[in-house]
């Protein structure tokens, strides 16, 4: 994510900024020019900012945002705890929104329920025809954890489901319009494979002893749909770190036989520059971290196979309609 700054004081803010820290003038983040601007007598702004603390503007006759008028429904937010999940889920929708905007993804044409596990114990996170879920309960962090450690998942968080669940819904875009689903199931295997008996499989043997050499992760393995949404929701999670390292001057270059290991015959469809930035700024913010007693910030390893999807997810974005 690009730093900003304050009109008024030129100090530098945040994506998620709704005041000036410095000087306390009131911010708000203008979708079609990309900018955080201070908030004018004239300007309009989302009609959730005060509750669900949205601080985008409003750029047409709609009462809320390009982000927020995405949502369908959410959990109760008279309910105080409720409206705390709901704006944290917010937040990280608008981030993924935001980056699916600058990269022309037609996230637009989707929708979204940010419902609550606690209210209807059916509720799960997944898509269906454009329509994406997402428990709320994932914005409380021992409820979260919870889950990751029973589901033995190194990585979770809400912007990790965003990622994962849009990559669901514009799967159609990406492989069908583009006219390449073709390539698309030799790369990823089928995704017409029947998806309850892959999960049945999945949760009673678990992944194959070898599947980091094919798969970006151990859900990877279920199913080639979920292949391919946690390849995609790793090609935006690359892309947003690696542009917020760039703006923070961030580019650490470790000794040349740590990179060749690793970087060798990955060079695939335009896409040796990213994995030439990525894996290097992963080896050492996984370092700090542990230097911190933390666990791992990116636990993941990119074989050639897994660079090889990325790099054709990546293609297949830059040729899809944002409409």
């Amino acid at each position: 994510m690009r730093l900003f700054t304050c009109d008024t004081c030129a100090q530098v803010v945040f994506f998620d900024n709704d005041t000036c820290l410095q000087c306390g003038s009131p911010l708000g983040l203008r979708p079609s020019t990309g900018d955080v601007e201070v908030i004018e007598p004239t300007t309009i702004v989302c009609a959730n900012r005060a509750e669900l603390n949205c601080n985008w503007l409003v750029e047409d006759d709609q009462a809320t945002c390009r982000s927020c008028r995405l949502t369908r429904a959410t959990a109760p937010i008279d309910d105080p705890g409720f409206r705390l999940a709901v704006a944290q889920a917010e937040a990280a929708k608008r981030r993924m929104v935001w980056q699916c905007l600058v990269l022309g993804l037609p996230v637009e044409r989707l929708s979204f329920d940010l419902v609550s596990s606690r209210l209807d114990d059916e509720v799960m996170i997944g898509h269906e025809n454009g329509l994406i879920t997402v428990d709320v309960e994932e914005a409380d962090d021992a409820w979260r954890v919870e889950v990751r450690e029973r589901m033995h998942e190194p990585y979770r968080t809400l912007l990790g489901h965003f990622r994962h669940e849009v990559g669901h819904g514009l799967f159609p875009a990406m492989a069908f319009e583009s006219g390449r689903i073709e390539e698309v199931r030799a790369l990823f295997g089928d995704e017409r494979a029947d998806y309850q008996e892959a999960l049945d499989r999945h949760y009673s043997a678990g992944p194959p002893d070898d599947w980091g050499d094919e798969h970006v992760s151990e859900y990877a393995t279920m199913h080639p749909s979920e292949d391919w949404a946690e390849t995609f929701a790793h090609w935006l999670h690359i892309r947003d770190t690696l542009e917020t390292a760039s703006q923070w001057g961030l580019r650490p270059t470790p000794p040349a036989t740590l990179v060749t290991s690793h970087v060798e015959g990955m060079a695939t469809g335009g896409f040796t520059d990213l994995v030439d930035a990525w894996l290097p700024l992963t080896y050492a913010l996984n370092a700090v971290n542990r230097s911190m007693g933390a666990d791992d910030l990116y636990p993941f390893v990119l074989s050639p196979r897994v660079v090889a999807r990325l790099a054709l997810v990546q293609d297949l974005a830059r040729t899809v309609s944002p409409t």
